[in-house]
């Protein structure tokens, strides 16, 4: 299985490795690039016209790549398609608001009602092949213990969806730290699903890393390329659903810890200046705080990866 894997690795990091690049020509060559927000960073500005919508390619690679590695080992399964349009609903819906973007040349897509009514359409149709698949779902609810419950499923797969794709989608503000980030975390998954010998996820996993790895080739600082939030939100949404159909959605919470103080720095922002009017931090989301307070981008990159690491190996020690 292991060898089978690192097939779907490569296949996907050949995929992107080749395709990116001609990416990157194409959109400069017609002037397509991401408009940098006005309430962003002064310093970001000479960003503007970075191609963008990177995402793409590397969602393409790891979908391709995922399909034709179960195909050929005759493992094709509904969880393998549940995994697949958790990452292409979202992924289409980060397309289609970056396409927007770019058509209009401004910074704003789709309006956050039709981005939020879409992301939940995705998590519901994720729901149902779920459930005509049989599949048993557990959750851990403090002071309840363990539910087993259809109800609380769909609000949870939503609320977790949703959730995460947005997560992802905020911390993707400097070069390549969603990238490196999503990386390790799907590594972490990896491993944990090679060590419960599902395959679905494991090749999923690998296919989704080898795409990652060719694209940060291209997306670390100075990024030739940004992924847009048709990766952004792919990836979020494959994370929470990797971490739901392994039976370990909390662990996303660990896994997934930067994504969530990226969030939780935006909410505990929006709270404080609407109920007292002073700001917690400088700016967020928080990889935005640190760099008004001087720290460079790749000193708040290095230090979020290293946080994200320390995050998946201590659940890994503990509960892995």
């Amino acid at each position: 299985m292991l060898i089978i894997s690192i097939i779907a690795l490569v296949s996907s990091l050949a995929f992107t490795g080749i395709v990116l690049p001609w990416m990157i020509i194409f959109m400069r060559s017609h002037h397509e690039g991401q408009e940098i927000r006005d309430e962003g960073p002064k310093w970001h500005e000479k960003k503007s016209g970075t191609p963008t919508m990177g995402g793409v390619v590397f969602v393409l690679a790891a979908t391709i790549s995922t399909i034709w590695v179960s195909a050929w080992q005759h493992e094709v399964s509904k969880l393998m398609w549940i995994l697949l349009i958790s990452m292409l609903g979202y992924g289409i819906i980060g397309f289609l608001d970056d396409g927007i973007k770019l058509f209009y040349k401004r910074n704003l897509g789709l309006r956050a009602w039709q981005k939020f009514s879409l992301q939940i359409l995705v998590a519901l149709i994720i729901v149902m092949i779920a459930t005509t698949d049989h599949f048993k779902f557990n959750l851990y609810l403090p002071f309840f213990g363990m539910v087993s419950n259809v109800v609380i499923f769909t609000l949870f797969v939503v609320f977790w969806l949703v959730g995460f794709s947005n997560a992802v989608n905020l911390s993707d503000g400097l070069d390549g730290l969603a990238t490196g980030l999503s990386l390790i975390a799907y590594a972490t998954y990896a491993y944990i699903a090679f060590k419960q010998k599902n395959f679905a996820v494991l090749i999923f996993c690998m296919s989704v890393i080898g795409g990652l790895i060719s694209f940060f080739i291209f997306n670390h600082k100075p990024a030739k390329i940004f992924m847009g939030d048709a990766g952004s939100l792919a990836l979020g949404g494959g994370l929470a659903a990797v971490s739901i159909f392994l039976n370990r959605p909390w662990s996303l919470l660990l896994i997934g810890i930067v994504f969530v103080c990226e969030t939780a720095s935006v909410i505990l922002q929006v709270i404080s200046f609407q109920t007292t009017g002073k700001r917690i931090f400088k700016m967020t989301p928080i990889h935005h705080h640190f760099e008004m307070l001087g720290y460079s981008e790749w000193k708040v990159d290095i230090i979020f990866w290293l946080v994200g690491l320390i995050g998946s190996i201590l659940y890994l020690v503990i509960w892995g």
